[in-house]
């Protein structure tokens, strides 16, 4: 199901605030036949809607939930009618993490030596990190909304997101301790890298104790607290469109140039934007856009080509 939403926001306090008194809520209402956990659609032009979809188990992460995130934004980085995309869950919470009865069986053997367990159990833990990597991997940004609780699994996929925004209500937990293990498909590898406070990743991660919004937004974990989720997805489909109001030459660039430089040197980081750009400064959006800012115009009033 399409929307349209119009809103204007005034920033205040560092939370944006929708000018009208209503603003729909994004979401299709049931998974999108493709997918069991997944609802796709398109809210507006060149942005894509991911929601999050089994609100009758707090969208707790089954085993069909892996391999249709891997499946979805494969075929979203390869679409050209995609330029953002917005990430949000179903129900009352984002997500409750990893549903613990459904993946019982992943830690089960049935024979066999420690190696070959072992080898087995690598095979899958690579599988699962991938749902996560994906969204990372795909050249357009990934703009991820949490509302309510946000587990487990949760910190996995929003430190793989680019930009996170929450609402009032919400908090977040590095659960995987509490049930004897360590996380392992992302949250050790990014989250030390989006907060920057090792002290703070450590003790979030050692002690499973919740950060509620007001501390993920001073910690750097989200750019922005909302009142409610109806604010916050008027929010992420306007951050969305200015996004995609935007040359897809320039932003799939900056994205994956700011992710190749957070994990190498800048002289490494210097050199490999130097090769981008030998060949992405030739695109007509740099003429287009010149035109644009001479004469006053917004990046959104430019016809762009598809990527």
């Amino acid at each position: 199901m399409t929307f349209t939403v119009r809103a204007a926001f005034t920033k205040s306090r560092s939370v944006w605030l929708p000018g009208l008194s209503a603003v729909r809520t994004m979401s299709s209402g049931d998974p999108t036949p493709a997918y069991t956990t997944l609802s796709v659609s398109q809210p507006a032009t060149s942005i894509t809607h991911v929601e999050l979809h089994r609100p009758e188990k707090r969208n707790a992460m089954n085993k069909a939930f892996w391999s249709e995130m891997v499946e979805c934004f494969t075929q979203i980085s390869g679409d050209p009618e995609c330029r953002v995309v917005v990430v949000s869950g179903a129900g009352k919470v984002f997500t409750a993490g990893i549903d613990l009865m459904d993946m019982a069986s992943v830690f089960q053997h049935e024979g066999g030596d420690v190696a070959r367990n072992a080898w087995n159990m690598r095979r899958i833990i690579a599988k699962y990190q991938e749902s996560f990597t994906v969204i990372e991997r795909c050249p357009k940004p990934v703009v991820v909304a949490v509302h309510g609780a946000c587990i487990g699994g949760g910190v996995d996929l929003i430190t793989a997101c680019d930009i996170r925004l929450c609402t009032q209500d919400a908090w977040f937990q590095v659960k995987e301790v509490d049930i004897g293990l360590a996380a392992d498909v992302g949250t050790l590898q990014r989250l030390p890298k989006v907060i920057g406070s090792r002290s703070l990743v450590n003790e979030l991660a050692l002690t499973a104790r919740k950060m509620y919004a007001d501390e993920a937004k001073d910690s750097g974990l989200v750019s922005h607290v909302f009142p409610d989720k109806e604010a916050m997805m008027a929010g992420a489909l306007e951050m969305a469109r200015e996004i995609a109001g935007r040359s897809p030459v320039a932003v799939q660039g900056t994205k994956v140039n700011l992710i190749y430089s957070r994990d190498h040197s800048v002289a490494e980081g210097l050199d490999y934007m130097a090769t981008w750009n030998m060949s992405m400064l030739q695109s007509e959006d740099i003429v287009k856009s010149a035109v644009a800012s001479m004469e006053k115009k917004s990046p959104e009033t430019i016809t762009f080509s598809k990527l």
